[in-house]
Order: C-alpha cells, then structure tokens, then sequence
C-alpha cells in the first residue's frame, strides 16, 4: 500500500499541532479529514522520527514472522492430509 505522508511528515503535522496550530488548520493544509489527523496522532504521539522508524521496522518484521508462520501452518496441514490418505 502507497502511503501519502511518510512517518517524518506525520510526526512533523503533529508538532505543528502541538506548537498550537489548530486541528482543522493541519487538515486543511495537508489536504487531510479530520478522523485522519486524529488516527495519525493516536498513533505517532509523543514520538521522535527515530522511534517511528523503529515502529516501522518492527511492523514489517511482525508481518513476515506472520506470513512464514502462514505458510508453515499450511505445509503442516498439507503433510497431514497426505500421511492421512496414505492409510
């Protein structure tokens, strides 16, 4: 999936936010609802540029840890259903 902002301008909007610019001010500038602002800052607050690339990393790696837990699950049933008909 492309994403519109990357993580340093999303942590960049919520500094904006916290420097005390208006909510509806951010949306408005970077063409964002509202709920999008609010899920951005649920997510990235309180957080530096470097926590958020660890964040991402983290993500992509529990993401592959899942896709090969997948796949071993599916060879694993797949062995069963062989050693099962072979009886």
């Amino acid at each position: 999936m492309k994403r519109r902002f990357s993580d340093e301008q999303i942590i960049g909007m919520i500094k904006e936010y916290e420097a005390g610019v208006k909510a509806s001010d951010l949306c408005r500038k970077y063409g964002i609802s509202d709920a999008t602002f609010y899920k951005y800052k649920a997510k990235f607050g309180g957080m530096n540029v470097s926590d958020a690339k660890k964040l991402r990393s983290l993500e992509d790696e529990n993401a592959r840890l899942k896709r090969m837990l997948a796949e071993a699950m599916l060879d694993n049933a797949a062995l069963k259903d062989l050693a099962t008909k072979n009886y």
